[in-house]
């Protein structure tokens, strides 16, 4: 049993002025009055008998206790929210075959969580998954092998196929730990050490090199590597710098001691991640695992991503649906 005065809506609270530092915003998040927010926080620090925030700092910055308890809640309300997932999650058990196809981003930890709850609900269903890039996801789509995808959004319409945007995936700068620093500043580094590029067969290959090219940046054609996380080993062994997004540093978590992510020191840019339906394809069924995938998203990627990089902040964030 909890103790007194420890309630879920106190853990939500929390949560939610750790991430904004503002009552306002805590208020906004939760639908609540700011009152309330301010009534729940003293609830909570009441009831463990310690001061989770600092009140007097602007904005609001949690003590060492609170984030400690942090690491806690959000496990918690993590867990809890998976569970309402696999409650509510859709009614598939009419489906005599999903073809699902997948971005690679997400094959760690995100991909067999859905897949979990899928099958659970279908009951009498063929089901196939197919975890590849992103244009070979697509162009699955196109050629009709694939009844739902998720995969990055090519920024145009594609005939036959509707798109539910899921994710808002900015484009950050990833170096070898601690070369920004030696370097002065990640411009610096960008021009100290090579570019790993993406190959440019990959979709997330082409929208870089189109960045760079909008914004007349050259760099040296050294390195073209196809698979993430090689690309990825590359940096953490100091051969160069790349370009790639929160989801993709999240997926290379094996090197996170030796890679460190920075806001891109040119014009951002992002790309969006979407779940593609084929057109003859029910409306609800994809509405639904859209909904799905986009909790699973905020627990299991853009949660932690944030916790690790805290300016990711309002910047890798879920996309309403319809």
């Amino acid at each position: 049993m909890l103790m007194k005065g420890i309630s879920l809506r106190g853990l939500e609270v929390f949560e939610a002025l750790s991430a904004t530092g503002s009552v306002a915003q805590a208020a906004e998040r939760t639908g609540l009055s700011q009152p309330a927010v301010s009534q729940q926080l003293r609830n909570l620090e009441t009831a463990l008998g310690v001061a989770l925030v600092d009140h007097g700092r602007r904005p609001m910055q949690l003590t060492p206790a609170g984030r400690s308890f942090l690491m806690r809640t959000q496990a918690v309300l993590g867990q809890l929210r998976l569970a309402q997932n696999e409650l509510t999650v859709m009614d598939l058990t009419h489906l005599s075959q999903l073809n699902l196809g997948v971005i690679d981003d997400f094959d760690n930890d995100l991909t067999p969580q859905l897949v979990t709850i899928l099958a659970e609900n279908m009951s009498r269903c063929r089901f196939k998954l197919v975890t590849a890039p992103s244009h070979e996801i697509m162009q699955s789509m196109v050629d009709r092998h694939l009844h739902i995808a998720i995969a990055a959004s090519p920024g145009t319409a594609v005939p036959g196929v509707f798109e539910y945007p899921l994710v808002h995936d900015p484009f950050v700068l990833v170096a070898p730990r601690g070369k920004a620093r030696e370097a002065g500043s990640t411009e610096a580094l960008m021009s100290a050490l090579p570019m790993l590029r993406y190959d440019r067969d990959q979709m997330i290959g082409r929208q870089i090199e189109a960045h760079l090219s909008r914004l007349k940046l050259d760099f040296a054609e050294r390195f073209e590597i196809g698979a993430h996380l090689s690309l990825m080993t590359l940096v953490a062994r100091g051969v160069g710098w790349s370009i790639t997004t929160p989801l993709g540093y999240m997926r290379a978590a094996r090197v996170h001691d030796r890679i460190e992510a920075h806001p891109l020191p040119i014009k951002p840019f992002s790309r969006t991640i979407s779940l593609f339906a084929a057109a003859d394809w029910a409306d609800r069924v994809p509405r639904d695992v859209a909904r799905t995938m986009r909790q699973l998203v905020s627990d299991l990627v853009i949660t932690p991503a944030q916790r690790q990089l805290p300016w990711l902040e309002g910047k890798l964030h879920l996309l309403d649906g319809d």
